[in-house]
């Protein structure tokens, strides 16, 4: 069996090495030495500051809409933010969680991001935030963003969970907005196992979102605010760095093989579009077909030859009764309804992959 990505696995020797020195310690949690390492190497690595650590991505974007005053028990009104119905549940899910409600807005149907052109329309006395997301890890008009947000005073934290070491015209693409969140979870080119990561514009907010993952406390005695435990802890922190310590040579593979899909494919599938000023980091190989019927029919070919690829994301999320009813969006309906996402990972053969295209142009001519 082929699966759609695959947990990258870095030295063991490494790895063992790191625990040891956590036995030897004996601290696995509280902000750890190994914690406080990773963090200082991923803002080196990422050239970021302000980077917050955390036990996943899910409760990044839920300590930044606290952090940033969009989750507010004390509003009278339920706060209200504008997101894309084409990426993960959790995107929308926490948002939901944190009694915010989710405004969805149309892509873009060429590089399947939030449409910049649709969210003023949908801005309302409630909206507090706006939370696009860098999907596939392609940058969203953030210039055209940050520019709405200015206007009408609202926060912007954009779901980056796929844009790890992504930068857009020179810079990471990971400065724009209040917050980004990251997803260290094990699927995830850069991953910890489980994990996730939260980088702030301003320090004031870095240092609030310090306490708030460590239940409000910030004394022996001390407890400033209501917090959640969010904390990474120090196994999560010793696998991150051993997959930082590789994460070039992980990007150059996942490279040559996002290329010669591209190579391949491109001529009869839709591929994302992406601004030229994007320096990419091939963590997903996302296709569109020319209708539902195709993707479903491509998909079973491939299953029942052992290869999973996913229909990655569907449904569109406004269609998903239990984030509340709402209005279709046309362009994410039909991008969510013909996409795949094909086999993608370090240790995908070449004849795999070969196999994988043969079995995808028969469908496409048959």
């Amino acid at each position: 069996m082929i699966p759609v990505t695959r947990p990258y696995f870095p030295s063991r020797e490494k790895l063992n090495k790191y625990i040891d020195g956590i036995y030897e310690r004996q601290w696995l949690t509280n902000n750890g030495v190994l914690v406080q390492e990773l963090t200082r190497r991923l803002e080196s690595y990422l050239r970021v500051e302000n980077l917050l650590l955390v036990a996943n991505g899910t409760l990044a974007l839920q300590v930044a809409y606290r952090v940033l005053g969009i989750a507010d028990d004390t509003k009278i009104n339920q706060p209200e933010a504008i997101t894309t119905p084409f990426t993960f549940i959790a995107t929308a899910s926490s948002l939901k969680w944190e009694r915010i409600t989710p405004v969805f807005v149309d892509i873009d149907p060429y590089t399947w991001c939030m449409d910049p052109g649709n969210i003023a329309a949908a801005i309302t006395p409630n909206t507090k935030a706006i939370v696009p997301v860098h999907v596939f890890g392609n940058a969203c008009d953030v210039e055209a963003i940050d520019a709405i947000a200015s206007k009408h005073n609202l926060k912007v934290i954009y779901d980056a969970s796929h844009a790890f070491g992504v930068k857009y015209k020179g810079e990471s693409l990971l400065k724009h907005g209040d917050a980004a969140t990251l997803s260290f979870h094990a699927t995830k080119l850069f991953h910890t196992g489980e994990g996730g990561a939260i980088i702030f514009k301003c320090k004031e907010d870095l240092e609030r979102a310090r306490k708030m993952i460590n239940f409000g406390i910030t004394g022996p005695e001390t407890i400033e605010e209501l917090g959640i435990n969010a904390k990474m802890n120090e196994l999560q922190a010793a696998m991150g760095l051993c997959v930082l310590d590789e994460v070039e040579e992980n990007l150059a593979v996942r490279a040559n093989v996002w290329h010669r899909y591209e190579q391949a494919l491109a001529d009869c599938v839709q591929l994302q579009a992406k601004p030229d000023a994007l320096d990419y980091n091939h963590a997903y190989f996302p296709v569109v077909f020319n209708s539902e019927a195709q993707a479903v029919q491509v998909a079973a070919t491939l299953k029942e030859h052992g290869v999973m690829a996913r229909r990655y994301f569907y449904p569109s999320l406004e269609s998903v009764e239990c984030l509340g009813a709402k209005a279709d969006q046309t362009a994410s309906q039909v991008i969510a309804s013909r996409i795949l996402c094909l086999p993608i990972f370090d240790r995908l053969s070449l004849d795999d992959q070969q196999s994988i295209i043969n079995l995808i142009e028969m469908e496409l001519k048959a």
